[in-house]
């Protein structure tokens, strides 16, 4: 087949969606079909196009067998509201002529966020006559209001409205988590338009190696720590700031050291929090090369997901898989209700203490470092649910049956909701 992704982010930003549809790609060449991906200068963490990018309109690449498009987008470093509606625009005008002027595909798949972009793919799958996929990562604008992100009342009836087009348009749409799936019910989608397949990980890559003479615990002087690790955007869905009251609880424990891995504006932010707070058991570094990775995971004790109270239920952290493959018990600080809580559990690879509560996080860090045993028997449950749920493979898998199902089964077969323990 010849599949056109139509995603904002993809290689080389780090984090987030771009790993994950860089994977999905490269890993649909590698069984035989031809991969088109329009996307963005990349720019994110960071928020400014990375160096070797800047002062270019367009941009082809071919990374693995996969043809790249980037086009230039309007991004800011600190954006305001103004800047992230010319952030979004600036996408759909750009990357629109490039998805046009390509050989034509036969399934497009369109990642949201950035929830505008439905407009120009809308069009391409009407003028290329093929079927359109609507991948959720979140739903917006529902998330953007719900943390007050999107406040502005004609932006939201816009977006509301963007959505209601999206949803229409779209051929099928592919859920991550089954708390989205109740909410597009309750919307009116119809469930033959639903598929769910998780977000995945690559159980090879990201593997419980041993804490003994790793690299990342001897550059940080880390050796002989109880390590609690937090790697990942640093925004405010997070609240982080209830990780370093945590750590500050804990600073008499010198054995516990608190580890977290972000963008440089949101380290400066968490830096002056530490001061604040006298954390002065709180390393501060920039994300790691992918390479590394592996290595910074395997030096944690326990791995941190962190969420504020106002964040919707249904947000999935695509940081819980990373760590479930790691190995390594979870403590997540996030809405006992929501989607996250819910899949650690499952997992039984992880402890949920209430959100926005620095003593009750403190409280379950020091118990889980009293209790080496439960650490290890946590850390063997996240793996073996990695392995049983969440395998590059099973998502590669379903994602490959979805397109054929739609460019090569008539009208008259009923497509079915794809569950993530479905066999294909």
């Amino acid at each position: 087949m010849r599949i056109l992704i139509y995603s904002y982010n993809y290689h080389p930003e780090p984090i987030g969606i771009a790993p994950l549809m860089t994977e999905l790609a490269e890993g649909l060449v590698k069984r035989g079909h031809q991969v088109r991906v329009v996307t963005a200068m990349p720019n994110y963490p960071e928020r400014q196009i990375y160096q070797e990018y800047r002062g270019k309109i367009y941009l082809a690449e071919d990374r693995n067998g996969v043809q790249i498009q980037r086009s230039y987008v309007w991004i800011r470093p600190q954006p305001n509201l103004l800047d992230r509606v010319l952030l979004d625009a600036s996408f759909v005008v750009t990357s629109f002529l490039p998805a046009l002027i390509g050989w034509r595909p036969d399934v497009i798949l369109l990642t949201s966020p950035s929830l505008p972009v439905c407009i120009p793919a809308a069009v391409l799958g009407w003028l290329r006559t093929c079927p359109i996929i609507l991948n959720l990562q979140d739903i917006l604008p529902e998330a953007a209001i719900h943390v007050g992100l999107l406040k502005n009342k004609l932006l939201i009836k816009i977006f509301t409205a963007l959505e209601k087009f999206a949803y229409s348009r779209a051929t099928k749409i592919s859920v991550i988590a089954d708390g989205f799936v109740e909410n597009l019910l309750s919307k009116g989608i119809a469930d033959h338009k639903i598929v769910q397949i998780p977000n995945w990980v690559d159980v090879n890559f990201i593997s419980p190696l041993p804490k003994e003479n790793n690299p990342f615990r001897a550059v940080h002087n880390l050796n002989g720590k109880f390590v609690v690790l937090y790697s990942g955007n640093i925004a405010l869905t997070q609240g982080l700031e209830t990780v370093i009251k945590a750590a500050a609880e804990l600073r008499d424990t010198t054995e516990i050291a608190f580890v977290i891995v972000g963008e440089a504006k949101g380290l400066q932010r968490l830096q002056q929090q530490c001061l604040d707070w006298d954390a002065d058991n709180v390393l501060l570094l920039p994300f790691q090369a992918r390479k590394d990775l592996p290595q910074m995971l395997a030096a944690a004790d326990l791995g941190l997901v962190v969420q504020k109270k106002n964040v919707i239920s249904f947000n999935m952290p695509s940081k819980i898989q990373v760590i479930l493959a790691s190995g390594r018990a979870l403590i997540a600080s996030v809405p006992d209700n929501g989607t996250a809580a819910k899949a650690i559990k499952q997992s039984g690879g992880g402890v949920i203490v209430p959100p926005e509560d620095p003593q009750a996080l403190a409280a379950a860090i020091l118990d889980l470092y009293k209790n080496p045993e439960l650490v290890k028997s946590l850390g063997d449950n996240s793996r073996h649910y990695a392995i049983e749920q969440y395998t590059f493979e099973q998502a590669l898998n379903q994602y490959e049956a979805l397109f054929h199902s739609l460019t090569t089964a008539s009208d008259t077969i009923q497509p079915t909701v794809v569950k993530p323990n479905d066999s294909i």
